[in-house]
């Protein structure tokens, strides 16, 4: 959502700053015609671009993945803070995780065409 790390906040990491989204994004995906699916990594990735079709919360809008489908592809932030998260919700490496790879492969074989 920004291009560098924004530091430490009380709770995490600390927000992007919303301009970069709002003045950079769009002149980068209008200069990259052939993006097929953009993997939300993480809430802010997530609200920014999913608005309103977001579920009730992170948790639910991962799990619910398939729905944002083939444009979006929303998943938990890697972060080492999330690693709890992914230990209470093991449905998303074992569910979400490959079919993300299998996504990926699929679009960078059409490449290779």
């Amino acid at each position: 959502m920004d291009f560098y790390y924004p530091g430490k906040g009380k709770t995490g990491d600390l927000p992007p700053r919303p301009w970069v989204a709002d003045t950079y994004h769009k002149k980068l995906f209008d200069n990259m015609p052939s993006v097929e699916m953009t993997i939300l990594v993480g809430k802010y990735a997530m609200t920014h671009y999913l608005q309103h079709s977001m579920k009730k919360n992170l948790t639910e809008t991962v799990r619910s993945f398939s729905e944002y489908l083939p444009l979006y592809f929303p998943i938990v932030h890697p972060s080492p803070l999330n690693f709890r998260w992914q230990q209470k919700n093991p449905w998303f490496k074992q569910d979400v995780l490959p079919v993300l790879r299998t996504k990926i492969a699929e679009i960078l074989s059409l490449d290779e065409e």
